[in-house]
């Protein structure tokens, strides 16, 4: 029997089972919303009394204290310290943090702008936080998952931040910095002007590279003050606080122009500039002016020398008045004696003269097979991983450069390098004029001007004057012949030709001039060695541990320090001083902390030794081993000089001088055993050639020829020692010859004489310059 079912009405079923469906779901979506409303209300509650119990915790100082009032109210930026040129340009800077403070005044108004306009444009309107920006934050960043909205930091909030940095307190790092911040910024806004704020900002943020502070940052990457940026390049440099390294306008270029369009466009948006002139602006290219006055270090080695003396000097400004200052903190400003154009010229000297005569010596240590030697020797006390060629960064003369060699290439690389140092002085008070100290500060940090090196024949001088302070006169006749010195060791001296007169004998002056060995070996031991010593002492030489004679020669071994510091008393009448670095010191405000004394000259040697030596060493420029520098260069200053070449020519040396000029120059090797086999490592020819490139930007310069290449003020009657011919003979002829000649003098008489033409003496003769 079949069971009969009801079958409802088809629509009537399908109807109320869709109303209530729909009925169930939205009780159980009222629901659903009801308990997330109340959780999500349980949560706000709970995060705001957490954030609230967190920030009394950080009020009260439990993640460490808080600065007080006073201490906000004296907030202060550390200031590097800046080294000046007497020129007035910055030469280098001592810091821990790269920074120069500047004045209100001197922030142009565009800068302030595009600050406001791009970090915090209701800056003149909040107290130190921004509700505003912690709620855009909140929504986009939590809510809706997007990670560039920024922090939401004021400017004030920022600078706390410069000022005091972060700590690190775990998972609860992020918010209790901000906490701090927020406590802090609003303790700060109400000590200080919303201009002392931005002051304070631009001061102290960071620009990257090691730049901090907005004066630096202009000098770093545009070579000027921030006083003279332009619209375009301040957005430039407000774009780097977003991201120091992608944001780098040197680095990066084509992130930075993006960036400071961007800049100029909220600059738009804030009314601080008219859509004409931002778009006129966002199609100029990016002009950089790049100046890193530590990397490019033209004045390293001098700088580095200063700052070894300021150290000294404020010890003693402690020890006097009690105060201390930071060198790298405080912004003290040391104005310095260094010439910037002088040393521009002695730097581009060296590349100039050094590029050539390395290829040259190359070729010689190639052809000689040194190089090929050394390679020999090195590879035995190698390793495997020295041979293997990788990419290096070398120093030569185009600056630094990448190149795929071995360690052992780089080694031999530095190792036959030549290099150069120069130290220009005033010889009437001893102010260093330039200083530099090798190829490249940075790379060869050990300076060559204090380095102790053969002196070669630059020393005869030294001699010459000590037998003119003992005696011996321009005129006196020295031996030019060969001997063997059996009680030294059988040393046998020789001229630098080869050549020697026995049947004559060479006056003083002449052999100076000439550089002649064999007569100033005859004067050393006429004169006698303790007489040399005492001259020695006298200039503060070190002292000699043997007793050989070949001191005459110059086998001492001195520093370029030394030696143009003892022919600073021939150009300044017997007299000389020590070297002067620093004028003046003074603190951030400009209160003077040190100035420099009139210095206490010392006599050395007497006014007419000094005169007769620079009238000699006159003659050694004009015809003697110094002509190249008017024949080949065209020098026409007037000009006192001697040349040395060390044996073997491991050292070439040249020094030259006026009334008002020392310049000395060493050119050699790392080591002596690197050198030149022939004529072209001699003094004049390696040497002389970067004094000579100097004096030419000397004498092109007005300023600085009427300064530096002053005339000797001799009256013509002090050149009147010299009037004796430069050879005489020996022997018994000799002195017939003489006698006759005398006799013949005598028998003219007066009235002759006067029929007879005027007679010009040898030295005039020797003097006349065409």
């Amino acid at each position: 029997m079949k069971r009969i079912g009801f079958k409802p009405y088809p629509f009537f079923n399908s109807y109320f089972y869709n109303y209530y469906r729909i009925k169930f779901m939205q009780l159980k979506i009222q629901n659903y919303i009801k308990q997330f409303l109340k959780y999500f209300a349980v949560f706000i509650t709970t995060v705001i009394l957490l954030i609230g119990l967190l920030f009394l915790l950080v009020y009260f100082g439990v993640f460490g204290s808080l600065p007080d009032k006073n201490v906000l109210a004296s907030i202060s930026n550390e200031e590097a310290s800046q080294v000046i040129s007497s020129d007035n340009i910055l030469i280098g800077k001592f810091f821990a943090e790269n920074r120069t403070n500047i004045l209100w005044e001197e922030i142009p108004e565009h800068l302030k702008n595009a600050l406001v306009a791009t970090e915090d444009k209701r800056f003149y309107t909040h107290k130190g936080y921004d509700t505003q920006s912690y709620f855009r934050v909140f929504v986009k960043s939590i809510l809706f998952r997007n990670t560039n909205t920024g922090g939401g930091s004021t400017l004030t909030q920022q600078l706390v931040k410069n000022l005091y940095g972060r700590n690190n307190y775990g998972i609860l790092s992020i918010p209790v910095n901000k906490i701090k911040e927020v406590i802090i910024a609003s303790k700060i806004e109400a000590i200080y002007t919303k201009e002392e704020l931005l002051l304070l900002y631009l001061n102290s943020v960071p620009f990257g590279e090691n730049v901090y502070g907005v004066e630096a940052a202009s000098r770093r990457y545009f070579n000027k003050t921030a006083s003279q940026l332009k619209i375009e390049e301040s957005a430039v440099l407000v774009g780097l606080l977003k991201a120091n390294t992608y944001f780098n306008p040197r680095l990066n270029p084509k992130n930075s122009i993006e960036r400071r369009n961007l800049i100029l466009n909220l600059m738009e948006k804030q009314h601080y500039l008219s859509s004409k002139v931002t778009d006129s602006l966002q199609k100029l290219p990016l002009q950089l002016n790049y100046e890193n006055v530590n990397l490019k270090a033209t004045a390293g080695y001098f700088v580095y020398q200063v700052k070894k003396k300021t150290l000294e000097l404020l010890e003693t400004v402690k020890t006097t008045t009690g105060k201390e200052y930071n060198l790298e903190k405080d912004g003290l400003k040391i104005y310095t004696t260094l010439n910037m154009q002088v040393q521009e010229l002695a730097s581009d000297a060296i590349k100039k003269q050094l590029t050539n005569m390395q290829q040259l010596l190359d070729k010689e240590l190639e052809n000689r097979q040194f190089k090929k030697q050394w390679y020999t020797k090195q590879k035995q006390q190698s390793k495997e991983k020295d041979l293997q060629k990788r990419n290096v960064e070398v120093l030569d003369w185009e600056g630094m450069q990448t190149k795929n060699i071995s360690k052992l290439d780089s080694l031999w690389h530095y190792y036959k390098m030549l290099n150069a140092a120069v130290l220009i002085t005033n010889p009437k008070n001893g102010a260093v004029i330039s200083w530099v100290g090798g190829n490249h500060f940075r790379t060869l940090p050990f300076d060559m001007v204090l380095s102790h090196r053969q002196i070669a024949s630059t020393f005869k001088t030294v001699l010459y004057a000590t037998a003119l302070e003992n005696g011996f006169t321009p005129c006196t006749y020295l031996e030019n012949e060969e001997k063997i010195y059996s009680e030294f060791e059988d040393w046998e001296p020789k001229n630098f030709d080869h050549a020697s007169t026995p049947d004559n004998n060479v006056a003083l002056w002449y052999s100076l001039a000439h550089s002649m060995n064999l007569p100033t070996v005859d004067l050393y031991f006429k004169l006698g060695r303790e007489n040399l010593l005492n001259t020695c002492k006298k200039l503060n030489f070190p002292l000699t541990k043997t007793n050989a004679p070949s001191i005459a020669l110059g086998t001492l071994d001195l520093s370029l320090y030394e030696i143009v510091k003892a022919y600073g008393a021939f150009a300044n009448e017997g007299q000389t001083n020590e070297l002067l670095m620093i004028d003046k010191i003074t603190d951030a405000k400009g209160n003077i902390l040190y100035i420099a004394d009139t210095p206490e000259p010392k006599d050395v040697f007497s006014i007419e030794t000094s005169q007769m030596i620079t009238a000699i060493l006159q003659q050694a420029i004009n015809q003697g081993t110094g002509t190249r520098i008017r024949n080949k260069y065209g020098i026409k200053a007037e000009l006192a000089g001697k040349t040395g070449t060390a044996q073997n020519y491991s050292d070439a040396w040249f020094i030259a001088y006026t009334p008002d000029l020392v310049l000395g120059t060493w050119v050699g090797a790392s080591t002596p055993d690197v050198h030149f086999y022939s004529g072209k490592g001699s003094g004049s020819s390696l040497a002389l050639p970067i004094v000579a490139q100097v004096l030419k930007g000397i004498e092109k310069n007005n300023a600085l020829r009427k300064r530096y290449l002053t005339s000797f003020a001799f009256p013509d009657a002090d050149y009147s020692f010299m009037e004796c011919e430069p050879y005489r003979e020996t022997g018994i002829e000799g002195f017939f010859n003489r006698l006759f000649d005398n006799n013949t003098k005598k028998d003219v008489n007066e009235d002759e004489k006067d029929k007879q033409p005027a007679k010009k003496s040898f030295f005039e003769k020797l003097f006349k310059r065409n």
